[in-house]
């Protein structure tokens, strides 16, 4: 083939197909993709599998994207994609045939935070893995991948072509914080001091450590530590050392929202004329915070990945929030996420409601004491809980569950059916997610109608002895859960997959799924945001939020991602005190007096974005941090 006609060919070339490996199992199907597919009758090899392959091979030169052989095959392993037409020049990498491919790459400038944002599975990992040179990129040709010569004169013109000779010739020293912190332990052993003495290049162990609050337990084991403290030694072992590139993949996970800024601070410290710093944040506020400027990435998860320009920070978050690419004129997802805070209910609903009051609490377990001042709350209310880690928001909610006795004031607690999100979730289930929603929450999701008339017929006369209301308001209560929770959690997709496989997102999904699923009076959900990313966790909190209005339940949350807080908070409880030694929760306030009083107890103001009404950190010691200080007005409600 002439080369005229193969760069016309590549230009035609504007769809690509994913076949999914765990899924195509070819052994136990009839090949339905290639006895359907109209280019295979016509004669030609579009798709290629028989019962002995191992996995179907889909030509994306041939393929006509009718989508037939997507809605055939029984395993719903295949996946057909046009692309947006002028990327097929920019592939930057390719897994290989029929899997995941990145277009472009984000440009790091020296000096500079460079935070990159975007869905989980859409190239993030594969972009800094290429970006610290573990990983060599081929163009799309995993056939035959491009040597560094090739690749370099491919991105001739453009800051990367400096930034990869600097990587080859200068040997630049790439240090990465993992995405996945709990894995930590299972690689290394030894104490926190040791560790951290191995790795000291640059001598400021001691100020990285008091930054980050890893003083105290130097003489700990790495096995003993927990989620929030394997963070922080995660990234002072990153901090300490003495490298050109540093990346850090999420390191907010696990952390309260004062650890989260101060792990932003610390970051910031490291910048240096001749250094890269690279971020992968899912909590917006923080990643607004630490950013210099911001990469967005958009596609289809598992499937491409397009990384745009660098913006600058509030432009870039507000492109992701839009789902609009000016520059590029592109559409990437169809609604934008605007945050308006909740709308309270007025007095006169207020007054209908029910409302629950619980009493003075004390408990003490160890050297660590709780005192809880009486509040009340009322039905369609959510409670968001703000105090740091070890101030006893879970050890609080286990006091309302009923799970945890306190020493003084249990007898009046009311008694109320409870639900309850925890914060760890291990999967114990073996089997499928479909089984474990069957055995849980099975009235949740099950319409009567598939049940058989008989047995709905049953459940109302039932109901209607019980004094309950009939069939059908249940019936539409089904509907609404699996419009307002399944829907938008995306179970279907992963409603086949086995429990022990799914990853920390979809755990996380499930998991809130089987919370909401459950009849109760009171809600309690327990960090929901841990695992989700950015775009997850405002449709999490968009469900939770509807849920708890349309049931007329109480939700209970603990949440450290400020804007997910901000969102789903009617009112407040915040914790004060030393954390793990003695503490106080306050009775519910009303969102800005609760805020205002927590950002005074952190020490950082807030504003909001014009545009989308996102709260925004403000830099500290900066013209509005000093005003707002002054006056003492941490949070912004409205401008």
């Amino acid at each position: 083939m002439s080369k005229r006609k193969a760069l016309e060919e590549s230009e035609k070339l504007t769809r690509i197909a994913i076949v999914n490996a765990d899924k195509c199992k070819p052994k136990r199907c009839r090949q339905e993709c290639k006895k359907s597919c109209p280019v295979v009758r016509m004669g030609k090899l579009c798709i290629e599998v028989t019962p002995n392959s191992k996995i179907a091979s889909i030509s994306e030169e041939l393929c006509i994207g009718c989508g037939i052989c997507v809605k055939k095959c029984p395993f719903e392993a295949i996946n057909i994609i046009n692309l947006p037409s002028n990327l097929q020049k920019e592939t930057t990498h390719r897994y290989g045939k029929n899997s995941f491919k990145l277009h472009r790459l984000p440009i790091p400038r020296p000096g500079e935070v460079l935070g990159l944002v975007g869905t989980n599975g859409i190239g993030k990992s594969t972009a800094l893995k290429i970006l610290a040179g573990k990983q060599k990129p081929n163009l799309g040709r995993y056939m035959d991948p491009p040597d560094w010569t090739e690749i370099l004169s491919h991105f001739r013109g453009s800051e990367l072509q400096n930034y990869f000779t600097k990587i080859l010739e200068d040997d630049l020293k790439a240090l990465i914080k993992p995405q996945y912190v709990d894995q930590i332990p299972k690689a290394v052993k030894g104490t926190v001091g040791q560790l951290l003495d191995k790795k000291n290049e640059l001598d400021n162990q001691e100020l990285i450590c008091k930054m980050l609050d890893l003083s105290h337990i130097k003489e700990r084991e790495i096995s003993a530590l927990s989620g929030g403290e394997l963070q922080r030694f995660a990234c002072a072992m990153v901090c300490i050392q003495d490298g050109d590139i540093f990346m850090f993949d999420e390191p907010s996970s696990y952390l309260d929202v004062k650890q989260r800024l101060n792990c932003a601070r610390t970051i910031r410290s490291l910048l240096h004329p001749s250094k890269f710093i690279i971020v992968v944040e899912h909590d917006l506020s923080v990643l607004d915070y630490l950013s210099d400027f911001i990469c967005c990435l958009y596609g289809v998860p598992g499937a491409y990945g397009v990384v745009t320009m660098p913006f600058s920070v509030r432009e870039g978050i507000n492109i992701f929030l839009d789902g609009f690419v000016p520059t590029e004129n592109l559409r990437f997802r169809d609604e934008s996420l605007v945050f308006k805070v909740a709308e309270s209910a007025t007095e006169e609903e207020v007054k209908r409601m029910n409302h629950y009051v619980y009493p003075t609490m004390m408990k003490t377990m160890g050297n660590f004491h709780l005192q809880v001042n009486q509040g009340q709350f009322s039905d369609s209310e959510i409670l968001v809980l703000l105090g740091e880690n070890g101030t006893g928001k879970t050890t609080f909610i286990r006091m309302l569950a009923g799970n945890l006795q306190p020493d003084t004031g249990s007898g009046d607690l009311p008694q109320l059916h409870i639900s309850y999100k925890p914060q760890k979730i291990s999967p114990k289930s073996q089997g499928l997610v479909r089984q474990l929603l069957h055995e849980k929450i099975r009235d949740a999701y099950i319409h009567p109608q598939e049940k058989g008339e008989i047995e709905s017929e049953r459940d109302i006369k039932r109901d209607d002895e019980r004094g309950r209301v009939g069939g059908t308001e249940r019936q539409t209560d089904r509907g609404r859960f699996i419009a307002d929770v399944m829907k938008p959690l995306k179970i279907e997709d992963i409603i086949d997959q086995e429990v022990q496989n799914l990853s920390g997102g979809e755990l996380q999904r499930v998991a809130m799924t089987l919370c909401l699923g459950k009849p109760a009076d009171v809600y309690l959900v327990d960090e929901p945001s841990a695992y989700l990313d950015s775009e997850q966790r405002l449709v999490a909190a968009k469900v939770i939020k509807r849920f708890i209005l349309h049931a007329k339940k109480t939700g209970f949350v603990v949440e450290h991602d400020f804007i997910m807080a901000t969102y789903l908070a009617d009112r407040v409880i915040v914790f004060e005190g030393s954390p793990s030694v003695n503490t106080i929760a306050h009775a519910p306030q009303t969102l800005l007096a609760g805020m205002n009083r927590f950002l005074e107890l952190l020490g950082i103001t807030f504003r909001r974005d014009p545009n989308n009404f996102r709260p925004r950190i403000n830099k500290l010691e900066s013209v509005k941090d000093v005003e707002q200080k002054r006056a003492g007005q941490y949070f912004f409600l409205e401008d």
